[in-house]
């Protein structure tokens, strides 16, 4: 991929150009430590870090230019600079235009909300391979190209990374991309320039109030993704809303397109008829707009339910076969971190999910307790530098769900891990007889105390991290995994 200088120039709104804008670019980086020879550099800044210190790095990496809002004194003149008022607004452009927006020529699939846009994104991507559509997906966990997987770093990458990635789908034959779309990536635009086909609405619960500040705020960040919908030049698009979720029926009204709804009543397009929750699985029973579909499922969870719902919403939207989706859904075995099960031969159940918010705690104990027959046990602690508002909540809930609650630390980041512990307690007052209540801010060590006191018969969930293989402490992140630290526990006997 390479392209003219000049021609970007003609792209960006009120620029000057320093140097010799007659230059071919071969790639597009806001990352110092990524530029490759001939690559433009975008000198963003951050909250830590301007990229504007570091073009002498990317000039020696053989950067051809750079966009920046002005030419520091030190700046090589190895580059040509294009100067613009405002290079998060230049990046937004340039991208997706120097990568021949990639997010027009894909099939998009976007799923956004608080809890379930992980699950609801496998699924669907499973059930599209399935179909012979070969799909990328851009998540929590990770980036898949096909069968190609990278780590993810954030739910949803920047607009360069994103823009590459779409643009290595297209690349290697990708029919459709399945992502997950987060509150900040609409506000932030990182998704400029993508057009998407379908969009699905899992819930809007408690989150990210550090960065939206009201509920509302947070509402309508989501509904960007709906709001967007009728733009650009595709055909068959169509919004999927849980209507169960009561700020469905704010963005309904909102968006442009054709909707489908799913939940619990008879009045939605996609409602159970019946289900059965089970230990390792449940059975469901659905009627949808393209007839009944029995699944037998290996995911279980009413939450997991409202996931399916609306997994099998966009699949219909695009069109799916009907026996292509259940034989698809059969198979789906769930993901890493959700409502996980850790076996290790012990006689009690344990299990480990990324459950982070209150309502995502709340879902996985409920679906917990109705495998219980002895105690349940919940081992959870809430982030530092994240919304503060929802810790007492989340006491309140796990004291409410469960019998033995250990407070410990999730990603305690650069706030005092005994502080948040301290917020998380507000909530949890008057502990009724027979429930009790530990403070153990070391994670390995509440980790390890859950599964020591847990009887034959009881359930152990560990809440809060899931998939995570880290642990930020400070702004040092370390190797922590959940399920290692559970299964090395139980393997060693140690009860």
């Amino acid at each position: 991929m390479q392209k003219n200088l000049k021609d970007m120039v003609k792209l960006l709104e009120n620029v000057k150009v320093v140097g010799d804008a007659d230059k071919t670019v071969t790639d597009v980086t806001a990352d110092s430590r990524t530029v490759q020879k001939g690559g433009l550099f975008i000198a963003i800044k951050g909250e830590h870090a301007d990229g504007h210190d570091f073009l002498a790095k990317a000039a020696e990496l053989g950067a051809a230019a750079a966009i920046v809002d002005h030419v520091p004194e030190s700046a090589p003149d190895s580059m040509t600079y294009l100067v613009v008022p405002d290079t998060r607004c230049a990046m937004e452009k340039a991208a997706p235009w120097f990568f021949d927006y990639p997010g027009r020529r894909l099939r998009m699939i976007g799923v956004t909300g608080t809890n379930g846009k992980t699950t609801s994104t496998n699924i669907i991507r499973q059930v599209l391979m399935a179909a012979g559509h070969k799909t990328g997906l851009i998540g929590t966990i990770n980036v898949m190209t096909g069968d190609e997987t990278i780590v993810s770093q954030n739910t949803t990458p920047d607009v360069v990374d994103l823009q590459k990635f779409l643009y290595h789908m297209t690349e290697t034959g990708c029919e459709y991309c399945v992502m997950e779309v987060s509150s900040h990536a609409l506000v932030l635009k990182r998704v400029a320039e993508i057009e998407y086909d379908t969009a699905v609405l899992t819930n809007i619960t408690e989150d990210h109030l550090d960065f939206h500040k009201t509920m509302e705020a947070y509402r309508d960040a989501k509904s960007l993704l709906f709001e967007g919908l009728g733009d650009g030049a595709k055909k068959g698009k169509c919004a999927v809303f849980n209507a169960d979720e009561p700020a469905s029926k704010i963005i309904m009204a909102r968006t442009k397109v054709p909707c489908l709804t799913y939940g619990m009543g008879k009045e939605c397009d996609i409602h159970p008829v019946s289900y059965e929750i089970r230990s390792k699985g449940m059975h469901l029973e659905l009627e949808t707009p393209v007839g009944k579909m029995d699944l037998e499922l290996k995911i279980t969870g009413e939450f997991n339910v409202y996931n399916v719902m609306g997994s099998i919403g966009a699949l219909i939207a695009e069109k799916i076969p009907k026996d292509t989706i259940i034989s698809a859904l059969d198979g789906f075995g769930g993901v890493p971190g959700r409502f996980q099960l850790v076996e290790a031969g012990q006689p009690f159940t344990v299990i480990v999910d990324y459950a982070h918010t209150p309502d995502g705690l709340e879902n996985v104990l409920k679906t917990a307790r109705l495998i219980t027959k002895g105690r349940l046990k919940c081992v959870f602690g809430c982030g530092g530098d994240r919304d503060n508002k929802k810790r007492p909540i989340m006491g309140k809930i796990a004291l409410d769900l469960a019998d033995d609650i250990y407070v410990t630390s999730d990603n305690p980041r650069t706030e005092d891990p005994e502080k948040i512990i301290d917020q998380i307690f507000a909530g949890i007052k008057d502990v009724p007889q027979g429930k009790t209540v530990r403070r153990i801010a070391d994670r390995k060590s509440a980790i390890e105390a859950a599964l020591g006191d847990a009887g034959d018969a009881d359930v152990v969930m560990i809440a809060g991290k899931g998939h995570e293989d880290y642990q930020i402490l400070g702004r040092e992140k370390i190797h922590f995994d959940d399920r290692e630290v559970a299964e090395n526990f139980l393997k060693g006997g140690a009860r």
